[in-house]
């Protein structure tokens, strides 16, 4: 089975987005994001709810289209609706079976790009493997919970860490 990662910039006080789903105080260059890059590449398949898909639309991606055309990407979503021909699969439930499934076909790792509702369900359901939070030295006050509203409670052992001069730490944590 392939691990599902996390891999998300999270402010100081555990926000991944501020008020109205805006990311602009989030570094969007450097060292940090240099690494970011590089693991992406190494993921083989993205996952994310329909509210972070969606997200992409007000950076000019269209219904349907891959935000990472080199992974296979799905959209977990009950109500999101795509043209014939998309370049994304929709997954209509979130349930334990499908995503155990979607952790043996995956062809390697598999990225979970958001958001936090999508992410708080998954940690619910014991499925997360890794989580990878950029830290960024900001405090946002309100927005995106890393968890979204996560009801369980889960421990996560901090396995590795890494300072960046900028004021960014990058830790990793597994369940």
């Amino acid at each position: 089975m392939h691990p599902i990662i996390y891999d998300v910039a999270v402010s100081l006080d555990g926000f991944i987005a501020g008020p109205s789903g805006d990311v602009s105080k989030f570094t969007f260059e450097g060292e940090v994001v240099d690494d970011y890059q590089a693991r992406m590449a190494e993921y083989r398949t993205a996952i994310m709810g329909r509210a972070t898909y969606e997200f992409g639309y007000q950076f000019g991606m269209e219904p349907g289209q891959n935000p990472y055309k080199h992974m296979r990407t799905i959209v977990f979503s009950k109500t999101l609706e795509c043209p014939d021909g998309s370049e994304i699969e929709i997954v209509r439930n979130v349930d334990l079976e499908s995503v155990n499934q979607l952790k043996i076909t995956s062809k390697g790792p598999i990225y979970l790009c958001g958001g936090g509702a999508f992410a708080g369900a998954l940690l619910n359901m014991g499925v997360i493997d890794e989580v990878r939070l950029k830290r960024t030295p900001i405090v946002l006050g309100s927005g995106t919970y890393l968890f979204g509203q996560a009801s369980g409670f889960s421990r996560l052992n901090c396995f590795d860490v890494k300072l960046y001069d900028s004021g960014h730490v990058l830790e990793r944590l597994t369940a």
